[in-house]
């Protein structure tokens, strides 16, 4: 069994110990500056499209229009990486537009969640503003930035990560051959 020493102090974060012979402190407070070496962040991009490129894509816009939810269920199913449904954010989005008229009030916060996922211009109140001006744009232009980024809409998260790990050659060995079943 591991006995603690106890001349040594016990703190939880890792320490190296010099040789007591040296002289030296029990331990050293020196940290390696490299290893906690972070890149400096990258600027934020532009949107791949603007607010207004609604008809780019006519299905979509159509849909937006006349059924805002289904494209705010999808682009929320993305955003939350496959913790909320498709139809389980839709439905809520619903909901919230039937009881106070607003879906923009909810819609907005993911966009700005969307935004800082991809590191894209813009601001909170500025998400705020986009969603209750112009709604259908707004979700349009977020939806086509998801197809931008190589997400197939229609498919939802667990379709493309699916989609995306059928690439990946896989590792891991083989499961055994199964053995014959054992007899008396």
């Amino acid at each position: 069994m591991y006995q603690a020493d106890e001349s040594k102090p016990v703190t939880g974060l890792p320490v190296s110990y010099n040789n007591a012979s040296s002289g030296a402190a029990p331990y050293s407070s020196s940290v390696d500056s490299s290893a906690y070496y972070q890149p400096p962040p990258k600027p934020p991009q532009e949107w791949s499209t603007s607010l207004c490129d609604c008809f780019s894509d006519c299905g979509n816009c159509c849909i937006t229009y006349w059924c805002p939810c289904v494209t705010f269920g999808r682009v929320a199913e993305i955003v939350d990486r496959g913790s909320t449904s498709c139809g389980a954010s839709g439905a809520l989005y619903a909901l919230v537009c039937c009881l106070i008229g607003c879906g923009c009030l909810y819609s907005c916060f993911y966009r700005s969640k969307m935004r800082r996922q991809l590191n894209l211009k813009g601001s909170d109140c500025g998400d705020c503003m986009i969603h209750c001006c112009c709604e259908p744009c707004a979700l349009c232009q977020e939806y086509r930035e998801l197809e931008m980024q190589g997400f197939d809409m229609h498919i939802g998260w667990h379709g493309n990560v699916e989609q995306r790990s059928r690439g990946v050659a896989m590792t891991a060995p083989s499961a055994p051959p199964p053995q014959p079943p054992m007899s008396r």
